[in-house]
């Protein structure tokens, strides 16, 4: 597996990722997945339970949208899954436009 136009992994989170969240809604929608490293296995989240809680009420906070979070497990390690679908009007993030295009935002 690698990255693609509709794939990034990360191995933790960081609120600046909402840009990455940001650049998927503004092209052809996609998946992020916190806790899986750059080769794409699963690196596990301590803390994906807060996550799970937290990130669905940032992505309408600070960009308006509403993306699917789910907590998924491999290997007996957690991890997050953020699906995002395209979106019709262009959206930001604190009031900075990004987008998508190959594997790179």
């Amino acid at each position: 597996m690698n990255e693609t136009q509709n794939i990034e992994w990360k191995e933790s989170w960081r609120d600046e990722y909402l840009k990455w969240v940001c650049g998927v809604a503004n092209a052809q929608g996609g998946v992020l997945e916190i806790g899986r490293n750059n080769e794409g296995t699963v690196a596990g989240l301590a803390n994906a339970r807060r996550l799970l809680e937290e990130l669905p009420n940032k992505m309408r906070d600070l960009l308006g949208i509403v993306a699917d979070v789910d907590l998924e497990s491999e290997d007996g390690k957690d991890f997050i899954r953020i699906t995002v679908e395209p979106y019709p009007n262009p959206v930001s993030f604190r009031g900075e436009y990004h987008y998508r295009s190959g594997s790179t935002k």
